[in-house]
């Protein structure tokens, strides 16, 4: 008789920055063929990773594994929602939020033998207007970029960033109306460059836009960033790498159940990455332990490298000289970290 566990691993051949038939390869060499059976499907149009992981559901196979980015991950995921097949991932997309929250290694080999060693838990997911979505969604900037983002071409962390800076400074702040439900219901009304309701704490690529979040709290973490000046956009790019924005006086954070975001008019939101354009009404809720997926358990905030707080500074760097004004050294606690280069002072 045979006891062995059934997985599908669905491939997006398009997406993300690895090298997908290494990673094949890799499947077949460390997968435990004595405890799994294993096929490998590649999809082939948009949607087509959620009908996969539907069938797969639906014919009662165990795990189906996502190997490609954060839309790959999120149309899997999607389609297990409530069902007794589990997700498990290998990142190779350019953000890989979920995974990196989850602490899934980035390493395909790694990613494999946790599949390997690892058995399922239940975590939560978020519903943006009939969407699901399982790390962030938002309203305002942040959908603004993805929106442009999307519309770029470009692929890659540093194009994100790149897209970030080019228009962070000069995006006009919205009014929102806000209805939470929570123990205690409320009606608040603010201001905002972007409003972002997070079950997990990052956007991806280690970006901490909610640094407390968990997807096993049963709670959506609501982060209002309140409108800011250019002196303190770059202190809150820098926080916001290194899981501090929390701190920095332009942030309201809070926790709920429900919240319902109203504005003037439609337009542009994200769910996990993906721009669409919605109307002037945005409900938000979380769905507690509706998701069985393949990890350690273990999730939240890793302390980043200096390499890659130093490219982010170097970014940051490079596009603000273009405009006469440039970073001091972050290193020197308690100064100002944007410093304006005059050069009329230089002549």
């Amino acid at each position: 008789m045979n006891n062995k566990k059934n997985i599908v691993f669905v491939v997006n051949p398009i997406s993300g920055t690895s090298g997908k038939r290494t990673i094949v390869n890799q499947i077949d060499k460390y997968i435990d063929n004595s405890i799994f059976d294993f096929k490998i499907v590649y999809t082939e149009y948009k949607g087509h990773a959620s009908d996969i992981a539907a069938l797969a559901a639906k014919k009662g196979v165990d795990i189906v594994c996502a190997i490609g980015g954060d839309g790959t991950v999120n149309e899997v995921a999607s389609a297990l929602i409530h069902t007794d097949t589990a997700l498990a991932i290998i990142p190779c997309g350019s953000g890989n939020g979920l995974a990196r929250h989850l602490r899934i290694p980035g390493d395909a080999i790694r990613a494999i033998k946790t599949i390997n060693s690892c058995k399922p838990i239940k975590i939560d997911y978020g519903i943006v207007n009939d969407h699901p979505f399982f790390c962030t969604c938002g309203v305002g900037l942040d959908a603004f970029v993805s929106q442009k983002f999307a519309e770029c071409g470009k692929r890659g962390f540093l194009s994100y960033i790149e897209q970030v800076l080019k228009h962070a400074l000069k995006y006009n702040p919205e009014s929102y109306v806000l209805d939470v439900v929570n123990e205690e219901s409320s009606h608040v009304e603010y201001k905002a460059a972007l409003i972002a309701c997070a079950n997990a704490s990052q956007y991806g690529n280690n970006v901490y836009i909610a640094p407390g979040a968990s997807v096993l709290d049963g709670l959506l973490d609501v982060i209002i960033v309140e409108p800011y000046k250019m002196l303190d956009a770059t202190q809150m790019g820098i926080q916001i790498m290194n899981g501090t924005l929390h701190k920095n006086k332009h942030i309201k954070r809070f926790k709920c159940k429900c919240i319902t975001i109203k504005r003037k008019e439609h337009g542009p939101i994200h769910y996990d990455g993906d721009p669409m354009t919605t109307g002037d009404v945005i409900k938000v809720e979380i769905v507690p332990r509706g998701l069985k997926v393949i990890c350690s358990g273990k999730e939240g905030i890793r302390k980043i490298g200096d390499s890659l707080q130093n490219t982010v500074k170097m970014y940051f760097n490079n596009i603000y000289m273009k405009s006469g004004q440039f970073l001091t050294d972050s290193s020197n606690k308690g100064k100002q970290i944007l410093g304006i280069k005059n050069e009329k002072n230089n002549e």
